[in-house]
């Protein structure tokens, strides 16, 4: 069967809603600001490490406020097997700075205002739209390019940015974040990027343009 790109998404959400029915995000988190932190730290480090390091953070710093006032140094020694530890710990102390004078310690529920926070990017800012206030959110980190540009949802396509946008044209809205979730989750288990793919087990083998369908 040849699949437009929407016939293809939609086949693609059926399929891995069936092999991953309970997705969630795999940074643990209890609080948004929580969540903010730890998408910092996970450019460039696995989740795994950072769910490790987060709670010795949190320990010495429980608040906004706290984490705040902590200096650059303090944070750094923490943070520093996550890697890149001075600018994750210079952008998390002005992002808290931020969030603690101008928004009362919330952390804001709009694109716009996540942007304008130091240290954070789409990703972030969608990733906290979706989980945190459930908003229609797309969240292009490296399981999701690579897979749809391997499924056939986009071609050639590596700018984050751009990912989103052609997703966002076949993706429907109330899909897109745990759509995200499910291909981190399918990334690590079946189509790993270290490994040669699954392709036996994959749920998607029928549906991806990558083994040619």
């Amino acid at each position: 069967m040849k699949y437009t790109k929407k016939q293809r998404a939609m086949e693609i959400i059926r399929l891995l809603k069936e092999e991953y029915p309970d997705t969630e995000c795999t940074l643990e988190f209890s609080e948004a600001w929580k969540l903010l932190v730890s998408v910092r730290l996970a450019a460039q480090c696995t989740d795994a490490r950072v769910n490790l390091v987060v709670p010795l953070l949190y320990e010495k710093y429980p608040t906004i406020e706290a984490l705040s006032g902590a200096s650059v140094e303090a944070i750094e020694e923490i943070v520093k097997p996550c890697g890149l530890g001075h600018s994750k710990a210079r952008d998390i102390k002005a992002c808290m700075e931020m969030l603690h004078t101008v928004y009362a310690d919330r952390v804001p529920d709009t694109m716009e205002e996540l942007l304008a926070l130091p240290g954070v990017g789409r990703k972030s800012a969608n990733l906290i739209l979706g989980d945190i206030y459930g908003k229609p959110a797309i969240v292009t980190d490296t399981h999701c390019i690579r897979l749809d540009n391997g499924v056939g949802l986009v071609d050639g396509v590596k700018d984050p940015y751009k990912v989103e946008m052609e997703l966002r044209k076949i993706i429907p809205l109330k899909e897109g974040n745990d759509f995200c979730h499910r291909l981190v989750d399918h990334g690590r288990a079946v189509c790993s990027a270290k490994k040669t793919p699954d392709c036996v087990r994959c749920c998607l083998k029928n549906v991806c343009k990558q083994v040619g369908v």
